[in-house]
């Protein structure tokens, strides 16, 4: 599907099943809602299903890796050249991800939507990195759509393969930065409030990168009521290609995990471009960024976990398949009220 055909696929989550699926957890021998988000999280994805049967056979974490041509400004602690090397380990079992992959069941694919290098990654390369962003628009409108197309590809891709949820990530050296200026815009905040140390900069390197981002919001003066021109003059490739994986898992009916800061930006895109698209969302945790609690305000939505984590790649939402897991094993395994001859317990009036 193109982006418009997936726009207009994206619909509501079906009620009949969301009833079935309350039902369910009703009968159960456990107080109430007792399991809070666990219970929510499964009724959810029944909704997404559109069947009251839920179970997660196939699990996947999508990773879009993809430099900024804005790391010339100075605004990050290493060069162009750590995307590559650190993108290229996703194809390692000695990765973050790849390891808490392996561990959680679920398989990883990372995808060159726009490395400055040739890689060995799942190809989909839109261009050699973006433009540095502080200079001229990061991307023409026409490169974000095709990024943003890479993400609704993946999701028709590994749906096909039979993958009940995806999980998403980001690899790209200076992609705070980019993240924090597409907030900006978005949230109408002052750039010093929604931007944070990155991977670790120092006073002096924060004040650059705030710095930065003023700059190139200013040049470009991109229009927050259009996400595709805030995407193209001050975004990324990996932030659009995680937009299209979110309207897609919303077209395609797959629930879609949001990671940290980065991947809660490009959830953001996706909302505002298709406001339905949030009842297919999960998000995992609550970031250390500094404005990870104001998008995911923004989208009206709560993380399952604080774990203070920051590290990005897909690693927060990779650590909420477990607990997904254990909360469809209650749900598919757990006695009933009936089997157990108690008496039902009903909500308090």
């Amino acid at each position: 599907m193109n982006l418009e055909e997936t726009l207009r696929a994206i619909g509501t989550l079906d009620q009949d099943a969301v009833k079935e699926a309350e039902k369910r957890w009703y009968s159960i021998a456990i107080p109430l809602h007792s399991l809070g988000k666990l219970q929510d999280a499964v009724v959810q994805m029944a909704g997404i299903r559109g069947s009251a049967k839920v179970e997660l056979k196939k699990k996947a974490l999508v990773t879009m890796c993809a430099d900024n041509g804005v790391v010339e400004e100075g605004i990050s602690q290493s060069g162009q050249d750590v995307t590559l090397i650190i993108s290229e380990n996703f194809l390692k079992e000695k990765a973050t991800a790849t390891i808490m992959c392996r561990q959680t069941g679920a398989d990883i694919f990372p995808v060159d939507i726009g490395i400055a290098a040739q890689s060995n990654l799942i190809q989909h390369k839109v261009m050699y990195g973006t433009r540095n962003m502080a200079k001229e628009p990061a991307m023409t409108r026409e490169e974000t759509i095709r990024a943003i197309e890479v993400g609704i590809h993946m999701v028709e891709e590994l749906k096909e393969k039979g993958y009940e949820i995806i999980a998403t990530g980001e690899m790209g050296i200076g992609n705070t930065t980019t993240s924090s200026a597409i907030t900006a815009v978005l949230l109408e905040e002052e750039a010093e409030k929604v931007t944070g140390r990155g991977a670790g900069l120092s006073s002096a390197g924060l004040d650059k990168k705030i710095a930065t981002i003023k700059k190139a919001i200013a040049l470009h003066k991109p229009d927050r009521e259009d996400p595709i021109d805030v995407l193209s003059k001050v975004g990324g490739l990996d932030i659009a290609g995680l937009t299209g994986v979110f309207l897609g898992g919303a077209a395609l009916r797959v629930p879609v995990v949001i990671d940290g800061f980065i991947s809660s930006v490009a959830a953001l895109c996706a909302v505002r471009m298709k406001p339905e698209a949030k009842n297919f969302m999960m998000a995992s945790h609550l970031s250390k960024e500094p404005a990870s609690a104001m998008v995911l305000d923004a989208l009206g939505l709560e993380g399952f976990l604080t774990c203070d984590m920051r590290l990005g790649e897909g690693t927060g939402a990779v650590t909420l398949y477990p607990i997904l897991d254990m909360a469809i094993a209650v749900y598919n395994g757990m006695s009933t009220f009936d089997e157990n001859n108690m008496e039902t317990y009903v909500p308090l009036s």
